[in-house]
Formats: C-alpha cells, structure tokens, sequence
C-alpha cells in the first residue's frame, strides 16, 4: 500500500511538472517508475499515462493548438515512435538514455547561457526533430526533451507550446501503446493501476495549468530550460549508475 501512494504521488507530481514545462511527464516518470517496475512494464505504463494526460491537456488547451506544426512534427514522431516501440523487444542499446541525457544537459547550459541564440525555424529541423524525438519516446520511453527543443525554436507562447505539444504526444502514445500492448509489456494485475493513473493524468494537467497562468512567458522559457537540464543530469545519472 505503501509503495502504491508513494508511485501515485510520484506520478501526479510528474504530470504537474511536465505540464508547467510544456513536454509532458514521461522525462521525469519514466525515470522513477523504474524504481517501481521492470522496464517493458515501465514503458506500457508510461504509454497508457500519457494517452489520458494529453487527452486533459487537449481539452484544457485546445483552442491554444498549432496544427501547421502538428504535421510538420507529429506525422514523423507517429511513424518512428512506430519503430521504436517494435524494437524495444528485439534491441538493447544501453547508451541511448546516456545520451539524450548529457544532450538536454547540454543544450539547457547553452541555451540559458545565450538566451537569445535558436534553432532555425524550418520544416527540415521539425520533421527531424519530430522524427527523433518519436523514436526515443518509443525506445527509451521518453522524447518529450527533444520535441520541447524543436517547438522551442519556434518561438510559440505558452499555451500554444502546451496545446501543441499534447496534440503531437497523443498521437505518439497511442502508436505506442497499441505495440507494447501487443507485446505484452502490460500484464493483468498492472490494468489495476489505469483508473488511478487516469485521475492523475487529469488532475494534474488541471494543476498545471492553474500554475501556468501566472507564469510570465519569459520566466516559462526558463522553466522549460531548467526541466530539461534537471532531466538531463538525472537520465545521465541513472544511466551511469545502472
């Protein structure tokens, strides 16, 4: 019972923060899901989560989305989150969390450094970024950093960031969900968690939000920086540790 509690409130506080930074929860409950269950279960979870958590924030920020982006990014983050998740089951690469993880850590320090310096805003740079951060969301779990760097150097206000963010992100977690389903990476007695999983994803989009209006946008940018520098140091330390 204990761990129960404990795994919920890890999981509401994770959606409250991944709502604020705009790149959803999966690059902070991915991480301490894992000291709760084995990884393919991990990944089934974080799925179904995050299906239900960008569902409340499409209903919270939908009249805030970029549906230009949504293709520009989206379509390659669907079609590779494909090719992730199927090869979760027949590839182990030990290195990828390592690596996005000193990647966000990386770009936070420069981006915070030189506030004023971005990515160029193009269609290039979205499929790409979109396509990777899709694979990485199927194969490591998590590619809400990567997707929050390219929406980034477009510049977007805060809410159209989240709106879009999440209409993107629905449409990997479902792909997504669907492969691990059928690859058994949800068992019977994990289905128990999903209606508390479900609440959590709704309530703590809702907090989020509430805490989002009254962030100023510059000091939302820093935010975001800093969430995906903190996700960095710890995806690079539990990488380095496991």
């Amino acid at each position: 019972m204990g761990n129960a509690f404990l795994f919920f409130l890890l999981a509401f506080l994770s959606e409250i923060v991944g709502t604020v930074g705009g790149f959803g929860s999966s690059v902070f409950f991915v991480p301490l899901a894992g000291f709760f269950f084995d990884f393919k279960t991990v990944l089934g979870i974080t799925g179904l989560l995050h299906v239900f958590s960008n569902i409340a924030k499409l209903i919270l920020f939908r009249q805030d989305i970029q549906w230009k982006l949504i293709w520009k990014i989206g379509i390659p983050s669907v079609v590779l989150v494909i090719v992730g998740a199927w090869l979760t089951s027949r590839v182990t690469f030990q290195y990828a969390e390592l690596l996005l993880g000193i990647f966000c850590v990386v770009f936070a320090i420069l981006f915070w450094w030189k506030p004023h310096m971005k990515m160029k805003a193009n269609t290039g740079n979205a499929i790409a970024g979109g396509g990777i951060a899709g694979f990485l969301a199927g194969f490591i779990g998590t590619g809400g950093a990567i997707r929050a760097i390219t929406l980034t150097s477009f510049a977007l206000e805060k809410n159209v960031f989240i709106a879009t963010s999440a209409a993107i992100d629905f449409g990997v977690d479902l792909s997504r969900s669907i492969v691990y389903v059928n690859q058994g990476y949800v068992q019977g007695r994990d289905w128990w968690y999903l209606p508390g999983l479900i609440v959590i994803a709704f309530l703590g989009s809702y907090v989020g939000k509430m805490i989002l209006n009254k962030v100023p946008q510059e000091t939302f940018r820093k935010i975001v920086l800093f969430f995906v520098f903190a996700t960095g140091v710890v995806m690079t330390f539990k990488a380095l540790t496991v």
